[in-house]
């Protein structure tokens, strides 16, 4: 790395672009993730460079970048060319919500403003904390999360925690702490064996198609299914680990939760 606190930043996931602009420090990216949607000034204010899993590597060569940053093993053989040419990488593997609020507490401390990132983090751990003991339901709904449609791919452990957290159970949360998501494959009759009381699809970035749900042989003995409890949350607000999914996506789970609880479901989608 060139200078310290690093003053020219590339991002190639969206969580920690969203995080230097809460901080302040926005000034600092140069280049950002195409999927980079928050807040939704970066699309005109910043560089796309990548996508996930392809960047263009020559293109973040000519920004100069004294430090790019990368998210986990996905973006393995980037940030290895990036480091083969030079430029200094850093890769985080935020999983879980331990790991979201260490990765702000970290960045923060990385340009400089530690004491507004703690305030940052210690902040979603309050709100947290008070959820965790205000969300008490008559009884827990069953949920099941659906990352990806083929195969089923159930949900990662920072949305499986953040199920309970606002008041659900994840029917699948023993494979939430599986790293690779092709171990968190589910099949048909797990599902249907599960019986959950409300499904929550977010496909990574497509668009859930609810038809599927019907289509599926023998879901229709499923109770999300046959009381349509059936809701999409953008991969933006929940699958992006980071303050989107502390913050709105919670909320939409909170407010689904909330939903089937009164009774009062609307079919969303």
């Amino acid at each position: 790395m060139r200078n310290f606190p690093p003053e020219r930043i590339i991002c190639l996931t969206e969580e920690t672009v969203e995080t230097l602009y809460l901080l302040g420090e926005q000034n600092r990216i140069v280049g950002v993730t195409g999927y980079a949607v928050r807040p939704p000034v970066v699309r005109k204010e910043k560089e796309r460079v990548a996508a996930f899993t392809s960047a263009k590597i020559n293109k973040i060569l000519g920004l100069n970048p004294d430090l790019v940053l990368a998210f986990s093993d996905l973006q393995a053989d980037i940030a290895a060319e990036l480091i083969k040419s030079g430029v200094a990488v850093m890769t985080y593997n935020q999983r879980d919500i331990a790991g979201i609020l260490a990765m702000i507490r970290h960045l923060g401390a990385t340009v400089g403003v530690g004491d507004k990132a703690e305030e940052i983090a210690s902040s979603y751990e309050e709100r947290l904390n008070d959820l965790q003991i205000k969300k008490k339901y008559s009884s827990r709904p069953r949920v099941y999360f659906e990352e990806w449609d083929s195969p089923m791919i159930t949900g990662i452990r920072w949305v499986s925690e953040m199920i309970e957290l606002a008041g659900g159970h994840d029917v699948f949360f023993e494979l939430s702490g599986k790293e690779a998501a092709i171990e968190r494959i589910v099949t048909s009759q797990q599902v249907i064996k599960a019986s959950p009381d409300i499904i929550v699809a977010s496909w990574c970035g497509k668009k859930v198609r609810p038809e599927t749900f019907y289509e599926r042989e023998g879901w229709s003995a499923v109770p999300a299914v046959k009381k349509n409890y059936i809701h999409e949350i953008k991969s933006s607000l929940i699958l992006q680990p980071g303050p989107a999914a502390l913050t709105d996506g919670l909320d939409k789970l909170v407010q689904i939760f909330d939903s089937y609880e009164s009774g009062k479901y609307r079919l969303t989608y």
